[in-house]
């Protein structure tokens, strides 16, 4: 950076003392899932319980852990900086305008810290959102860099940081199909279809390398060639509150698989975690179905698959009770799913409603319809513009929002309940987008003012 955009390290200075100050102010914040990232639980993807790892292979248990979140202050810090500097140079930014997208990738900092229910400041948080973060703001530059700049190398490296982001959330598997819909996107607009055969090798390959490397990391970590445990369970929580209890029929009596579904259903109608104790509005029934989910998962499910897997074999241990609770969950949804499909299809539908909520907003009656509000004007602004001009940068940054919103509320919608932290990645790049497809709308505002003045002056 030359001239007077020297001035801009500025940012990258204050930045820095923000995340480092909010580490001198509140230290470092452990919780419930802070002690499975370290201590490498088969539960958990890999990337961040081996980032952890490294620094207390350096410095030692207590100091590594301090030394993580530092540098997970210095990520976050410069992920915001670079996002907001190349977005600059690439709009014609002054000082104010990256100000304020250097704020607005803050904002999601302030919001899971003092409005979100949770009280977390992520990235003090032994948690893998401390590094996804970061990671994710990368990833969207080189998306950002793909469709402004079409170059191999921000193919290459979009798709390295998706692959990254897949490593360490499994929800974040969706970055890579987002990364896949970018680039075939670009290579339909730019007639070169040959391409699409590349991505979806592509797309294969990095599916592929991500289950080898999680079965290697699980390995060395427990001595089990594995994938992570506990996915398939997550989804049968859902279909479980979906049931009617003569959906069990379709496994036959006395059955393992039956003898599991009687007892769950039997246990989550007691607990009142099933859809028929919803509600009556499509708000109560969505609140209910999120405070049920954990009850019904640890409480019913996970206590139920341990108790008779542990009494099953005198040989058993926790790794191979975790596979054979996932691998019998994934038998029950299999054949519980076609019958409960209309009921889980409409649970879904209302976990997504509160994730594409929490993405750009808290849940709330009143600001749920004005964030309903807001995507419709985002998408009504972003094609209006395409309509209008081919080439209007905001508007595609706009869609890719949308788009990578869209598909982290779908993937986390289908295991899980759409916390605050799970949808915070598209807050910022929801509003970044906002404020420069504004921006590029103020000349077409200010020539119809004009037109309007001239005509009543004659």
């Amino acid at each position: 950076m030359t001239g007077n955009h020297r001035k801009n390290w500025l940012f990258f200075i204050g930045l820095l003392l923000f995340f480092l100050g909010m580490y001198a102010r509140y230290g470092i914040g452990v919780y419930n899932d802070s002690e499975q990232y370290i201590t490498m639980h088969i539960h958990r993807e890999p990337l961040y319980p081996l980032f952890l790892a490294l620094f207390r292979a350096m410095a030692g248990a207590d100091a590594g852990l301090k030394l993580a979140v530092i540098v997970q202050g210095i990520l976050a810090a410069g992920s915001i900086f670079c996002l907001a500097e190349y977005l600059r140079r690439r709009f014609s930014l002054g000082f104010a305008g990256e100000l304020a997208l250097i704020l607005l990738q803050l904002a999601p900092h302030i919001v899971t810290r003092y409005v979100s229910a949770y009280g977390i400041f992520i990235e003090n948080s032994i948690m893998s959102e401390a590094l996804c973060m970061p990671l994710f703001q990368i990833y969207m530059l080189f998306l950002l860099r793909m469709v402004f700049e079409g170059k191999k190398t921000d193919i290459l490296w979009g798709a390295v940081f998706a692959w990254l982001l897949s490593m360490t959330r499994g929800q974040m598997m969706a970055a890579v199909l987002v990364w896949f819909v970018v680039w075939c996107g670009v290579s339909v607009a730019r007639r070169q279809y040959r391409t699409i055969i590349a991505a979806v090798l592509a797309v294969a390959c990095a599916f592929g390398l991500r289950s080898l490397a999680v079965h290697t990391y699980n390995y060395f970590v427990t001595g089990y060639f594995m994938g992570n445990t506990y996915g398939q369970v997550n989804l049968l929580t859902n279909v479980i509150y979906a049931c009617d209890q003569e959906d069990g029929e379709v496994f036959e009596e006395d059955s393992r698989e039956r003898n599991f579904f009687d007892r769950f259903y039997a246990e989550a109608d007691e607990a009142g975690a099933n859809y028929r104790y919803g509600g009556d509005t499509f708000e109560e029934r969505a609140a209910h179905l999120e405070d049920c989910h954990d009850t019904l998962k640890f409480e019913v499910l996970d206590a139920g698959f341990s108790k008779h897997f542990w009494d099953y074999a005198a040989d058993m241990d926790y790794y191979k009770v975790s596979r054979m609770s996932d691998e019998t969950a994934g038998v029950m949804i299999v054949g519980l799913l076609p019958g409960c499909f209309g009921q889980w299809l409409y649970d879904y539908a209302l976990l997504c409603s509160r994730g594409f909520i929490r993405s750009i907003a808290v849940v709330h009656p009143l600001i749920n319809w004005l964030a309903l509000f807001a995507y419709a004007a985002a998408a009504a602004l972003a094609v209006w513009r395409l309509c209008r001009e081919k080439k209007s940068d905001a508007a595609w940054f706009m869609l890719i929002a949308l788009l990578a919103i869209t598909a982290n509320v779908c993937a986390t919608s289908l295991t899980i309940m759409c916390l605050s932290r799970y949808m915070i990645y598209g807050f910022s790049i929801f509003y970044m987008a906002f404020f420069l497809l504004g921006r590029e709308y103020l000349p077409d505002i200010r020539r119809r003012l004009q037109k309007r003045i001239k005509k009543r002056e004659v």
